[in-house]
């Protein structure tokens, strides 16, 4: 039996997947996988952390609790290894990010060498439009010098296309060969310049995988800031959002968050239907018997695609 990945909303929804060739098949055949609808396993990809911030890397299995819809569900998967991941760096390169654009710069570099050497990483900007920071014809790379021409060769200036950089940067996310999918989102600001609107952002947000995380370094007295945006996005997907005092804080954020990638749990599981047709299913992870609080980032919805 193999498994073929396929998007749900917050969620990796998996169908499992039934291999036809038997016997004397020959190989070609034999690699020829089609759909079956006997099983789903919806794949988190979840972080917990003590109060004060730390990862936590010791739990097993047996102290997670996963509801969906309020109900308990058996988890039939669980991991927590060091994988490599598909991440993609968004970086906002509109005119109010010139004097900031050295720190940021810095960041995505220290998130670089910090990351799993085999994490496969793309760099997209935005201000008037969007882009991918990468020379044509390569989508990823695990190459730090390309990646740090990447990061500094784009232009500062124009306007803030936030909402057509998300929805930009999770498409060509999706196009990663890694199961488990991140962006890193740094913005001083909101959105005055896109093509779509709110609704697109959250929409492409429940279509992927992607865990996000979202740094803001904008001016207390910035008419675009949208700081709740970046809370939204974080929250909705299991990742975090950071507001550093100082633009020179997004150095350590983004340092952070490269080891809060590398320790997240992988938990799995098949999610009951009363019927094929798709719905939105919400979801709660608890962690229980650690003896003390900790707090879980997990997703909080996925799409479960009709059947």
């Amino acid at each position: 039996m193999k498994r073929l990945q396929q998007i749900a909303g917050l969620a990796l929804l998996v169908a499992a997947i039934s291999l036809h060739a038997q016997g004397g098949a020959n190989p070609q055949e034999e690699q020829e996988f089609k759909l079956s609808t006997q099983a789903e396993l919806v794949l988190l990809d979840v972080g917990v952390k003590d109060p004060s911030g730390g990862n936590i890397s010791n739990l097993t299995k047996d102290n997670f609790r996963v509801f969906e819809n309020g109900k308990l569900q058996t988890i039939s998967s669980f991991a927590h290894d060091d994988l490599p991941v598909t991440v993609g760096l968004v970086i906002d390169h509109s005119g109010s990010m010139q004097r900031k654009i050295q720190d940021v710069v810095t960041a995505g570099l220290a998130f670089i060498h910090e990351s799993n050497r085999g994490d496969e990483i793309f760099v997209s900007e935005f201000n008037d439009n969007v882009r991918v920071s990468l020379p044509v014809g390569v989508p990823f790379t695990s190459d730090i010098p390309m990646l740090q021409t990447a990061l500094t060769n784009g232009p500062v200036r124009g306007r803030t296309a936030l909402y057509d950089g998300i929805v930009f940067s999770l498409k060509h996310l999706a196009s990663g060969k890694q199961d488990k999918k991140t962006l890193v989102l740094v913005s001083d600001g909101g959105d005055n310049a896109s093509t779509h609107q709110f609704n697109d952002v959250m929409a492409a947000v429940r279509d992927s995988p992607a865990t996000i995380y979202t740094v803001g370094i904008f001016d207390e007295d910035d008419p675009d800031r949208n700081p709740a945006l970046l809370q939204r996005l974080a929250k909705a997907t299991g990742g975090e959002a950071f507001f550093p005092h100082e633009t020179s804080g997004v150095i350590g954020i983004c340092r952070q968050i490269a080891k809060d990638i590398r320790s997240r749990y992988s938990i799995g599981y098949v999610p009951v239907r009363s019927d094929d047709k798709a719905s939105l299913r919400s979801i709660k992870v608890e962690v229980t018997g650690a003896g003390r609080r900790l707090i879980v980032h997990a997703r909080t919805s996925y799409f479960l695609p009709a059947r």
